[in-house]
C-alpha cells in the first residue's frame, strides 16, 4: 500500500477519535507539566551540584596554583646558595623570588624567612619594600611556617606527591581582604646542596582574592556574577560556598547565580503547551533530547574534571596518583596469582640541556614525544605514567619472565636514544631505568618504589643511557654510602680531629732538588685507620659535604706551605668545586688569608673530569689563572686526550699517570711517553710523572726531557713536619737515590 492510501484510510479514524485524542492530549499535557517541572527541579539540583563540584575543585586548584608558581624558584640550588648569602644580594632575589612573581604569577605580595623564622626580605605589590612589614601577616603566616618545618622535620619528604617540594597553604583574611598565603621552603633541585628538613628559608607568597579573581573564576567555569561576601547570600537564585580555612574557620562566601538549565527550559517550553495537543509528541520528542544532552554535558564535565585529576594535562598519561592506584591493584592481583609485575622508573638523560637551549615549548614537545615512544613500546595492559618532570614510570604486568623485562627495557633505551625532532632541530637525549620486581623485591609499594629508584641511580652512576635490574648488594651499597656519609659528617664537625693533609714531594729531574709537593687529603678513621680519598670523596661530592671539605684542604696546604717558601704546593680539586660560581672567590680568599703567594698554588683536577664540563670548568680555570694561579692537568692519557681540548683549557702543567711510567720498560709504553713529552714541549707545558718507583724510569724520564717527577723512588705521603725536615737537608740524599743508594723514603 502507498504511503498516500494509507494517510487516506487515517483520516476518518482521527476524525472519529477527535475528543478522545483531546482528552488524551489535555492528560499528555498535564503529564508534561508535572514531568517538566519534575525535570526543572532535578536538572537545577544537577546543575548546583556540578557548579558547587566546580567551585570547590578551582578553591582548591587556585592554592595548588600558587604553590605550584612557587616552586618555579624554590626548588633551585642557586636559590638556596642565594639565601645563605649575607647580606642578601637583593637585586637578584627581586629577580628571582621577589619582584618577578609579581609579574610573572600575579603575587601581591612575598616574604622570606630566614632559618631561624626572621624576615629578611619583603615584597609588596611589585616592589620591594623593608622586610618589617611581615609584621602584617605575621599572625597568619607564622603557623603555616610552623607547619611546613614540623612537616619536613618529621616526614623529610613531600606531603603531595603532586608538588616537588613540602608546603603549607591555607586561605586568611588579610588587611580585611581574602587572601590565598602559600609557604615554601627553599630547597635543593638537585639534592647536592645538603639541608636539614625544616631549617630551610622559607618563601611565603599572597594572592589577595580581590573582585578580578571572582570575575575570572566566573567567566571561565559559568558562574554568573561570582563575587566575595562576608555572609551567604539569603536570596533564592543565589548560591554560596564557604571559603574556609584548614582549620575550618570560615572567613567568608564566594556567591553566584547558579546555572538553571531546567528553569530556562520551562520558560522557553511554556509558551508553546498551548499547542501541546497537536504537537505533544514533538514536544516530548525535543524535551526528551534536550535533557538527554543537557544531563550528557554534566556528566561529560565531571567525567572531564574526574579525568583531568588522574591524567597528566601535558602528556594524558596518568599522573602520580593514578599510577599508585593502579601499582597498588597490580599488586594485588600479583599476590592472588603468584605472577611477576616488573616496575620501571625512568628518568630521561640530557634533558635539562634541551631545555635550557630550545626552551621550555621545545621542552614540553619533547616530553609528549618521549610519552608516545614509551606508550608504543608496551602493551595494552602496561602503565605508563608520568610522575613530574622528565620521570616516568611503567608497570608491565605478568610478563612472562626476566628475558621479556630485558626486551622491554632494552627497546625503551633504544627508542629514546632515537633523535627526536623538535623545533625544527634534532635532539638527542636518553634515558636511564631502574628495575624491581615483585614479588622477587617484595610486594609492598613503598619498597618497590625505594628498589626501583635505587636501581635508577645506579643505572644514572653507570653511564646514562642504560637500564639496571635492582640487587640485594645496591641495598648494602646504599647503606654503606649513608654509613660513610653520616661518619664524614661527624670527621667535618671537627676537622682537625680526623682529618689530615700529607705531602708527597715533587723533584726536578735536572738538579734533583724538591721544587714541589701535592696535598694528599687523609682520614684517620676512629675504628678503620687510615683512609685515603678513593674510599670517601666521591661521596663527599654526591653528599655535597665537598664544598666543605674541598676549601679546608686548600687551606690547611696554603697555611703549611707558608713554611716553604721556595716550593709551590698543588692541591687537587673536585668538578664539583670548580663549576661552583665560588669556587674561584673561595680561593681568592684563602689566599688572601693565609698570605700565599698565588703563583705558589697549583690546582690539579683530573683530565676525565675536566672533559664532562669543559665549558664550565674552562671559564673558572681562566679566571683562577689571571689570579695567578697555575692549573695542572692530572692523570693525562686516562681520559679524552685531546690537543684541541688543552688548548683552550689553557692549562699550566700536565701530569703523565702511574700507569703509562710503569710502561717505559716496554717500547710502546716508553714510545707514548716520548709522545706526551713532545706534546707538552710543542705547547710549551710543564710535565710531572707520577707514580716513578725504580731508577730506571727515573732515568728514561730524565732523558726524554720530563722536567719533574714524584715517586715512591724519591718520597712518599707524609706530614708537613717531615717536609721541613727534608727541606733542611741537602739535595745529596735525592741525588743518591735516584742515582741507585738506598732510599730516601724507606
Amino acid at each position: 500500500m502507498s504511503r498516500r492510501n494509507k494517510n487516506v484510510g487515517r483520516i476518518p479514524l482521527v476524525a472519529n477519535f477527535t475528543p478522545a485524542i483531546v482528552f488524551a492530549a489535555l492528560g499528555i499535557a498535564a503529564l508534561i507539566v508535572v514531568v517538566l517541572l519534575w525535570s526543572d527541579r532535578e536538572v537545577d539540583r544537577i546543575a548546583r551540584e556540578r557548579d558547587r563540584a566546580i567551585v570547590a575543585l578551582v578553591l582548591e586548584q587556585s592554592v595548588e596554583r600558587v604553590a605550584h608558581a612557587q616552586e618555579s624558584s624554590t626548588v633551585w640550588d642557586a636559590a638556596v646558595l642565594q639565601m645563605r648569602k649575607r647580606p642578601l644580594e637583593v637585586n637578584w632575589v627581586d629577580i628571582n623570588l621577589g619582584t618577578w612573581f609579581y609579574q610573572y604569577a600575579a603575587f601581591d605580595e612575598v616574604y622570606i624567612l630566614s632559618p631561624s623564622d626572621q624576615p629578611i626580605y619583603a615584597m609588596r605589590d611589585g616592589k620591594r619594600t623593608i622586610p618589617e612589614t611581615y609584621i602584617a601577616v605575621e599572625d597568619i603566616a607564622d603557623p603555616l611556617a610552623t607547619t611546613l618545618r614540623r612537616t619536613e622535620a618529621a616526614t623529610g619528604s613531600r606531603s603531595n606527591p603532586g608538588m616537588l617540594s613540602p608546603g603549607s597553604a591555607d586561605f586568611a583574611v588579610l588587611r580585611g581582604r581574602p587572601a590565598i598565603i602559600s609557604a615554601k621552603p627553599i630547597v635543593s633541585d638537585s639534592g647536592t646542596i645538603k639541608q636539614q628538613p625544616g631549617h630551610e628559608a622559607v618563601h611565603i607568597s599572597i594572592v589577595f582574592l580581590d573582585d578580578n579573581f571572582f570575575a575570572r573564576i566566573g567567566s571561565q567555569y559559568g558562574l554568573a556574577k561570582a563575587r566575595y561576601q562576608i555572609a551567604p547570600s539569603s536570596q533564592p537564585n543565589e548560591a554560596s560556598v564557604a571559603l574556609s580555612t584548614r582549620g575550618g574557620h570560615t572567613i567568608g562566601y564566594l556567591v553566584w547565580e547558579p546555572f538553571a538549565p531546567g528553569s530556562q527550559v520551562t520558560t522557553v517550553v511554556g509558551p508553546v503547551l498551548v499547542l501541546v495537543l497537536l504537537l505533544s509528541t514533538i514536544v516530548i520528542y525535543m524535551l526528551a533530547s534536550r535533557l538527554a544532552r543537557r544531563t550528557a554535558d554534566l556528566e561529560e564535565s565531571r567525567a572531564q574534571a574526574q579525568h583531568q585529576a588522574m591524567h597528566d594535562g601535558l602528556t594524558g598519561l596518568g599522573n602520580r596518583a593514578m599510577f599508585e592506584l593502579r601499582f597498588e591493584e597490580a599488586l594485588h592481583r600479583s599476590r592472588r596469582r603468584k605472577s611477576l609485575l616488573a616496575l620501571l622508573y625512568i628518568d630521561l638523560d640530557r634533558f635539562k640541556q634541551v631545555n635550557d637551549t630550545l626552551g621550555h615549548p621545545a621542552g614540553d614537545a619533547l616530553i609528549r614525544q618521549v610519552a608516545r615512544r614509551l606508550v608504543a613500546e608496551v602493551r595494552g595492559y602496561d602503565i605508563v605514567a608520568r610522575l613530574g618532570g622528565d620521570e616516568f614510570a611503567i608497570l608491565i604486568n605478568e610478563p612472562e619472565d626476566h628475558d621479556a623485562i630485558d626486551h622491554i627495557c632494552s627497546r625503551i633505551v633504544s627508542q629514546l636514544q632515537r633523535p627526536f625532532n623538535v623545533s625544527g632541530s634534532h635532539a638527542y637525549i636518553g634515558a636511564s631505568i631502574g628495575v624491581a620486581i615483585a614479588p622477587e623485591h617484595g610486594l609492598d609499594r613503598t619498597e618497590l618504589t625505594r628498589k626501583a629508584d635505587i636501581a635508577l641511580y645506579r643505572a644514572k652512576a653507570g653511564g646514562r643511557s642504560r637500564y639496571v635490574l635492582f640487587d640485594p648488594s645496591m641495598d648494602e651499597a646504599v647503606r654503606a654510602r649513608e654509613t660513610t656519609d653520616r661518619e664524614l659528617r661527624k670527621a667535618l664537625a671537627d676537622c682537625d680531629a680526623q682529618l689530615r693533609v700529607h705531602y708527597q714531594p715533587v723533584f726536578s729531574t735536572r738538579t734533583c732538588k724538591m721544587t714541589g709537593v701535592e696535598a694528599l687529603l687523609r682520614w684517620e678513621h676512629p675504628e678503620n685507620g687510615l683512609v685515603t680519598p678513593d674510599a670517601f670523596i666521591r661521596a663527599a661530592e654526591e653528599s655535597g659535604l665537598i664544598e666543605v671539605l674541598g676549601p679546608w684542604v686548600m687551606r690547611r696546604a696554603a697555611l703549611d706551605a707558608r713554611a716553604w717558601p721556595d716550593l709551590r704546593v698543588a692541591v687537587n680539586v673536585s668538578p664539583v668545586q670548580v663549576r661552583d660560581r665560588k669556587f674561584v672567590e673561595t680561593v681568592r680568599a684563602i689566599l688572601a688569608e693565609t698570605g700565599l703567594e698565588p703563583r705558589r698554588l697549583e690546582v690539579e683536577i683530573t683530565e676525565t673530569a675536566l672533559m664532562e664540563a669543559s665549558s664550565e670548568v674552562a671559564t673558572s680555570l681562566r679566571e683562577l689563572r689571571a689570579l695567578g694561579v697555575a692549573c695542572a692537568l692530572d692523570d693525562f692519557g686516562t681520559g679524552y686526550s685531546s690537543l684541541s681540548h688543552i688548548r683552550d683549557i689553557a692549562v699550566d702543567r700536565i701530569k703523565i699517570d702511574r700507569s703509562f711510567v710503569q710502561a717505559v720498560s716496554t717500547v710502546p709504553g716508553a714510545a707514548l711517553v716520548e709522545a706526551i713529552v713532545a706534546l707538552a714541549s710543542a705547547n710549551g707545558l710543564h710535565l710531572t710523572a707520577e707514580g716513578v718507583e725504580n731508577h730506571e724510569q727515573h732515568a728514561f724520564l730524565r732523558s726524554v726531557g720530563c722536567h719533574e717527577v714524584q715517586g715512591y723512588l724519591l718520597a712518599r705521603p707524609m706530614p708537613a713536619e717531615q717536609i721541613t725536615a727534608m727541606l733542611n737537608e741537602t739535595s745529596t740524599n735525592v741525588a743518591r737515590v735516584v742515582g741507585g743508594s738506598t732510599s730516601h723514603a724507606s
